[in-house]
């Protein structure tokens, strides 16, 4: 069973690039941090141990790496290295792990420093997306270089696979909103495989992959990449994971943008049902721009889904689309409005009979390529996030949440409700927080990028991290726009406003509103 909803699906959109590297922490760029790295007394809120010289003296072996995709890079500028961090940062002088860096060098005179990019999930590859978004951020890679990464668990740092291709398959055959005793054992009994599946591949780490831990990595980054102060852009998940940096090294905060806002203030029910809320606005606003009302195109289509779950469709692949893989391709195209066109013929064929369409599109939101075989950003993510979660409702309080998220979507709520027991059911490793801390009293403005319009991370919570991070520190741009992320979505509103913070230091007036 694979989460439906991730907090990014800009690499599924993308069809997942490939970028295969190498390199080593051996002679290379000269490493550098002056000041407030991890073991500066300002650097942390909660400081952890002071670091060997061994990690943060340790150079970068760039090496010429191939990446694939439409970027403003030519294949042969993209350069691979291997940085080493601690396993456990409360024993930063113990055992380390390898994490895959990425970049691309500033193609300008006047270099400012190295820009982190974090693409969400969690779980997304940086080592794949960062090839594709770059022609997005070809502005900003005049004076940057353009700086990404696998995080610890994820494909190549120490990267998790919880179960194989053949056992994925057979998940997708469950039912996901329970009618049956039996229906609602096979659920839990298939989620309490996948945890002892992620703890048989991940051993020790899986203790260790935690957003905090994510967060001490990118400073240890920040100094070895010779940046005196941290230059990051966060995508949805990656914008909790600034957040967090920024509770931890407020000091050290120079620009900061955080688009697609998850909101730090809920706990994983409440992200649940924030995001039943923003499926089903998304979903409204599809169906009114067909001509159809919100609430009968609604109707129709959970008729549709109970019809599936009865009877799941045949395809032109032989494969059956089920009520999971339903759901899961109706939810890809809601991620752009670009994308839409592409909903009303997959509908329309499935009221026909044939989920061949919807099938497709449950396929490249799963990462599961025409052989069969499927990406593990999914696993990583659930590792990540379950690490991360300290709430464990059970079965009977997923039951009591039922009627209020089918109140919020009568199409998204009955999973997402399932959802909240059945993610980290009988999960082998103790979660950390109820929610992340995020404030970060005397950092530099951060900015905070919202869009109206945005099904994965609703708009609501581009406020509330604005309330978190405290007094003077997030600034809200908001942009009325539909999908998942602003930046790079053709506003020129939104993109001149965040070129001109990063490259020249400028602050939009805060509740600044892009049309």
């Amino acid at each position: 069973m694979a989460r439906f909803v991730r907090w990014t699906a800009l690499t599924a959109a993308a069809a997942l690039l490939a970028a295969g590297c190498s390199g080593g922490s051996s002679d290379g760029d000269k490493a550098g941090g002056e000041t407030g790295g991890p073991s500066s007394p300002t650097a942390s809120a909660d400081s952890a141990s002071p670091l060997p010289s061994s990690l943060t003296s340790q150079k970068l072996d760039w090496g010429r790496c191939k990446a694939t995709g439409d970027s403003s890079a030519p294949g042969d500028e993209w350069q691979c290295a291997t940085l080493k961090a601690p396993l456990d940062w409360t024993k930063p002088g113990g055992k380390t792990i390898d994490l895959a860096l990425i970049r691309t060098k500033s193609r300008g005179d006047d270099r400012i420093g190295s820009l982190l990019f974090n693409f969400g999930g969690p779980g997304s590859s940086g080592l794949s997306t960062l090839p594709w978004y770059a022609s997005n951020a070809s502005e900003l890679g005049e004076r940057y270089d353009l700086v990404s990464w696998d995080p610890r668990g994820v494909g190549a740092s120490e990267g998790v696979r919880c179960r194989s291709d053949k056992e994925i398959e057979a998940s997708e055959s469950l039912d996901i909103t329970p009618d049956t005793p039996a229906e609602e054992k096979a659920y839990f009994r298939d989620a309490a495989a996948f945890g002892k599946g992620c703890q048989e591949s991940a051993g020790t780490l899986m203790a260790h992959v935690s957003t905090t831990d994510t967060a001490r990595d990118m400073d240890l980054m920040r100094q070895v990449l010779g940046d005196t102060r941290m230059h990051y852009f966060g995508i949805s998940y990656g914008t909790e994971l600034g957040g967090v940096y920024a509770h931890l090294y407020p000091k050290n905060v120079e620009q900061l943008v955080l688009d697609a806002v998850v909101d730090p203030s809920a706990d994983s029910a409440g992200h649940a049902e924030n995001q039943a809320r923003g499926f089903q606005r998304a979903l409204n606003n599809y169906l009114k721009s067909t001509g159809q009302g919100a609430e009968e195109g609604s109707r129709k289509i959970v008729d549709l889904l109970k019809r599936i779950d009865a009877s799941p469709l045949p395809t032109s692949s032989g494969r059956k689309l089920t009520e999971a893989l339903a759901l899961t391709g109706l939810i890809l195209p809601l991620y752009s409005e670009a994308s839409w066109p592409t909903l009303t013929s997959a509908l329309a064929a499935a009221q026909e009979g044939d989920g061949s369409q919807l099938l497709a599109l449950a396929d490249q939101y799963n990462d599961r390529d025409s052989a069969g075989h499927y990406a593990t950003g999914n696993h990583s993510q659930r590792v990540i996030s379950c690490l991360d979660d300290k709430q464990r409702p059970t079965a009977e309080e997923a039951r009591k949440l039922l009627p209020r998220f089918e109140k919020v979507s009568s199409v998204f709520g009955p999973m997402l409700g399932w959802d909240t027991a059945g993610w980290c059911h009988d999960w082998p490793v103790s979660g950390q927080y109820d929610t992340p801390e995020v404030s970060a009293p005397g950092a530099a403005p951060i900015l905070l990028v919202g869009n109206t319009g945005d099904p994965a991370t609703p708009y609501e919570g581009t406020r509330r991290m604005a309330d978190e991070l405290g007094k003077d520190v997030g600034v809200m741009l908001t942009w009325k726009g539909e999908g998942h992320t602003a930046y790079g979505k053709g506003s020129d509103c939104v993109d001149s406003a965040v070129n001109a913070y990063l490259l020249q230091g400028t602050v939009p007036k805060d509740g600044k509103v892009c049309s």
